[in-house]
């Protein structure tokens, strides 16, 4: 029979696990952390560092046809229009996306609402905001590398939350002792257990949600779904024009319109979604013949659910904000944790010297 594991043991084990977790991963956690606690508040930060795309005149639109013409305007020969946005809040401008003529990405074109005034012309991976995005979702790594490299953080980080809440729960007495401010008498030791108790469930959640993020393949069939496949489309020159295809799809279901999608080869529809009574509902008008048809709206995908927690998008002020402290606080504790490693080496190699000292000369 074999040895039986004492709790001293095992709560060892959960320290070195974390310990080297938090020390080997830091560079990486703490830029991965801090960008996605900044893509919290994306697009009042996008008003910020892009002001120039936000300056709009107005709130009154025009005909959609209008922005994609002026769009059209300023693209270079090759590039297609591949979607239309109309603005979601005011003050906020119509966007029109393209193609990018053969290369990687595509072009966004801003456009001012009551006049079609072209406002910013940039390619959708430029940007600082676009630099943090690729921060956080690829760490700057091109290919699927990167995107692999992120899920097993999230991996690591999950395991982190679970070690940290076991080694914060204080070895006798009640639990609540665990919440005493002063458990040391080192300030960044004391914050490390505080914080780590506190954001421990939302580090988890945030975890759990990344590495799904991350590998879809492996987690949509625990849920019974399958994962959605990227669509490698390419626009086409459409039949039905975009006047056409409005006023079908209009005759369909009457609304303001909220986004213009473009055929493509891996669709060859219209995409039109309309805003009716505050539900947006979106029409399908076939471009070889311009029939419309209404598409049931599809239920809310695990997936979907997933990412919506995970960047906080409707999910209100309050979730946002603990999705902020969720970014801040790891890479706090990782600084601490590293701070914590070192002094106790530090310590350990000095107690060490003593002991030298102390044994007699043979």
């Amino acid at each position: 029979m074999g040895r039986r594991v004492t709790k001293i043991q095992l709560r060892n084990i959960w320290f070195q696990l974390h310990k080297w977790i938090g020390l080997i991963l830091a560079a990486l956690i703490i830029p991965l952390c801090l960008s996605g606690s900044a893509l919290v508040w994306h697009d009042a930060l996008d008003r910020i560092v892009e002001p120039q795309r936000h300056a709009v005149s107005g709130n009154a639109t025009l005909p959609p046809p209008a922005y994609a013409a002026a769009a059209a305007g300023v693209l270079a020969p090759g590039a297609r229009i591949t979607q239309l946005r109309l603005p979601e809040a005011a003050g906020d401008p119509i966007v029109v996306s393209a193609s990018a003529a053969g290369k990687p990405g595509r072009i966004n074109v801003y456009l001012d609402p009551p006049t079609a005034r072209v406002l910013e012309v940039s390619g959708s991976r430029s940007g600082p905001l676009m630099v943090l995005h690729m921060l956080h979702g690829s760490l700057m790594i091109a290919g699927g590398t990167g995107r692999i490299i992120v899920g097993w953080l999230g991996v690591a980080m999950l395991v982190s939350s679970i070690s940290g809440l076991w080694l914060w729960w204080p070895i006798s007495g009640s639990w609540s002792k665990g919440l005493r401010w002063r458990r040391h008498r080192n300030l960044d030791t004391n914050l490390h257990h505080l914080f780590g108790f506190w954001i421990s469930l939302p580090l988890f959640i945030l975890s759990l949600t990344g590495a799904w993020i991350s590998f879809p393949a492996f987690f949509a069939p625990l849920v019974g779904e399958a994962p959605r496949a990227p669509e490698r489309a390419s626009p086409v020159v459409p039949v039905t024009s975009l006047a056409d295809a409005l006023a079908s799809a209009h005759a369909s279901a009457p609304g303001d319109v909220m986004q213009i999608g473009w055929p493509s080869t891996a669709r060859p529809a219209w995409q039109v979604t309309l805003a009716a009574a505050g539900t947006p509902v979106e029409i399908r008008v076939d471009d070889a013949t311009g029939v419309a048809t209404r598409v049931k709206p599809r239920p809310a995908s695990v997936a979907r659910w997933m990412r919506q927690i995970h960047d906080g998008s409707d999910m209100g002020l309050l979730w946002q904000i603990v999705i902020f402290l969720g970014g801040l606080l790891p890479a706090a504790l990782a600084v601490t944790g590293i701070i914590m490693w070192w002094r106790a080496r530090t310590w350990r190699g000095q107690a060490k010297t003593r002991r030298a000292r102390a044994q007699p000369a043979e």
